[in-house]
C-alpha cells in the first residue's frame, strides 16, 4: 500500500473520527434534546438562530448570500441535532459541538462556525485533498462502467469507475426501500452527471466563460469518474444543477436530499455542501 494512500486515508477518516467524538460530546451536553425535549437549552442563542437562518449574510464559498437555511439540514446533522433550528436544544447541541472544537460556545450558528463545519465537509472529499498536489489525472475511459439507463437521468449514456457505480446502486436502492419519494418519482435520485472528460469541460468552461467560477471549475471533481450529481428535484423555472438560492433551497428542503445528508455516508459518499445535487464517493483513491 503506498504512502499517498495511507496519508489520504489518515486525511480521510481523521475528520470523521473528529465528528464522531463531537457528536458523542453534543449528545451528552444536550441530554433533554437527544430525549426528545427541545425546550431546554440557550433561548436567546435559539432566537438568534431563528433570525440567522434567514438573514445571516456571509459568502462561505466565495459568493454573497443571505441567510443559511440552504445548509441547515447539513448542519443539523453535524452536531446530532434532533431539535428544529429555532429551538434552544438546537443551540444547545450547536454550543457544544462549537466548545468540542474550541470555538466560543454560543450556540449561534456565526460565520466562524460555518467556516469550521465546511473545512469538515472539505476534508471528507477525495478530490479536495488531491487537487491540493495538483489537478488529479483522469482514470482511463476504459477502465470505466456505464450507467445503466434506469440509473440515468433521461436516459443519458455516463461513465463512472465501477466500484463507484456499485455503491451508488446500492444506495440507490435503499433510498427506495426507505423512502417514499424515490419510488413516486423514478426521475428521483437518478444521475444527471458523472465522469466527464478534461476536454468536455474545457470545452464547457469555454463556451461558460466562468473557468474557475462558483459553479464552472477548469479542474473539476467529475473528471476523477468518483463524482456523481444526482436529480434531487428542482424549483420551477430551473434546472437541476441551478445555482441559484431558489433552486437549492427548494432541493435541501426535499426529502430525498435529506435522506442523503442522513444516509450518503453508509455508502461512502460525501456532499459538495454548495451544490446539494453533488456527491463524491469516497471509497478509492484518486
Amino acid at each position: 500500500m503506498s504512502k499517498a494512500w495511507e496519508r489520504f486515508r489518515f486525511h480521510r477518516w481523521a475528520p470523521i473520527a473528529v465528528a464522531a467524538l463531537a457528536l458523542a460530546v453534543a449528545l451528552q451536553a444536550c441530554g433533554p434534546c437527544a430525549a426528545g425535549s427541545c425546550d431546554a437549552g440557550p433561548a436567546d442563542a435559539a432566537r438568534q438562530n431563528r433570525q440567522g437562518l434567514a438573514s445571516l449574510a456571509f459568502a462561505p464559498f466565495r459568493r454573497a448570500e443571505t441567510g443559511w437555511e440552504v445548509y441547515e439540514p447539513l448542519v443539523a446533522h453535524e452536531i446530532g441535532a434532533r431539535c428544529a433550528v429555532d429551538t434552544p436544544g438546537f443551540a444547545g447541541a450547536l454550543a457544544a459541538w462549537q466548545s468540542a472544537r474550541g470555538l466560543a460556545g454560543s450556540g449561534v450558528l456565526d460565520p466562524p462556525t460555518f467556516a469550521a463545519m465546511k473545512a469538515l465537509w472539505q476534508a471528507r472529499r477525495p478530490f479536495v485533498a488531491a487537487n491540493r498536489e495538483g489537478c488529479p489525472a483522469p482514470p482511463p475511459e476504459a477502465s470505466l462502467a456505464k450507467v445503466p439507463a434506469d440509473q440515468s437521468y433521461g436516459g443519458k449514456a455516463m461513465l463512472l469507475r465501477p466500484a463507484a457505480l456499485a455503491a451508488y446502486g446500492r444506495m440507490l436502492a435503499a433510498a427506495k426501500a426507505e423512502i417514499p419519494e424515490p419510488r413516486a418519482d423514478r426521475r428521483l435520485m437518478t444521475l444527471f452527471s458523472a465522469y466527464r472528460s478534461p476536454a468536455y469541460d474545457a470545452a464547457r468552461c469555454a463556451r461558460d466563460g466562468n473557468c474557475q467560477g462558483v459553479v464552472r471549475a477548469s479542474c473539476s471533481p467529475h473528471r476523477t469518474g468518483v463524482a456523481i450529481d444526482l436529480y434531487l428535484g428542482a424549483a420551477p423555472g430551473f434546472g437541476p444543477d441551478a445555482s441559484d438560492d431558489a433552486n437549492r433551497l427548494f432541493i435541501t428542503r426535499g426529502g430525498a436530499y435529506r435522506w442523503m445528508v442522513a444516509n450518503a455516508g453508509r455508502f461512502g459518499f460525501a456532499p459538495y455542501a454548495f451544490e446539494p445535487w453533488h456527491w463524491e464517493w469516497t471509497g478509492e483513491a484518486i
